[in-house]
């Protein structure tokens, strides 16, 4: 796997996505790897992540799946869009003691300006959890620009599934020192 580098990380006035800015205190810090054929997460919860005892929440679910399906948007069709329907399907609950989960996303269809995505929460042991369909409105290049959108890339060095693990594990820890004390 390859990362993919975040371009809005110090390029990008204003941004605070809840999703990918490993700064937002209350964000989910995701990061992004391009296997070759699809956009991966490597993800681990934290506590404020919980629904019932130690199962992630099905809205972290959906907004985990929402962001990884939006940057297949973002690197493979190298545009920006916006989620413009998601089709969830939880199968499994995601336990929140998992020492992290898997989020894999790849492009299903595309024709002008639509692209279907199809998303997956896996367990460490590579049971299906969770799945979703998003349909994204991808903009033209120009208006893609003019919302923002700086092209992404991949960073040249391999990462390994356990590299992407212990990187998971420190953005979660950092969660912890940068959230609000409530």
């Amino acid at each position: 796997m390859q990362t993919i580098i975040n371009p809005w990380i110090g390029n990008t006035q204003g941004y605070n996505c809840f999703g990918c800015n490993p700064n937002n205190p209350l964000g989910v810090h995701m990061h992004f790897y391009w296997d070759g054929e699809q956009v991966v997460s490597i993800w681990k919860s934290n506590p404020n992540h919980v629904s019932w005892i130690d199962t992630l929440h099905g809205g972290i679910q959906a907004t985990l799946l929402d962001e990884i399906c939006g940057w297949v948007v973002f690197y493979q069709l190298q545009t920006s869009g916006v989620t413009a329907k998601m089709e969830m399907r939880y199968r499994k609950p995601v336990s929140t003691l998992w020492p992290y989960i898997r989020l894999n996303a790849k492009l299903v269809e595309h024709r002008r300006n639509i692209a279907i995505v199809h998303g997956e929460i896996l367990s460490p042991d590579g049971v299906c959890c969770a799945e979703c369909t998003c349909t994204y409105f991808a903009y033209t290049g120009e208006k893609a620009l003019e919302m923002g959108y700086i092209p992404a890339t991949l960073d040249e060095k391999e990462v390994t599934l356990e590299e992407a693990i212990g990187h998971a594990t420190a953005a979660a820890e950092t969660y912890k020192q940068l959230r609000p004390k409530l």
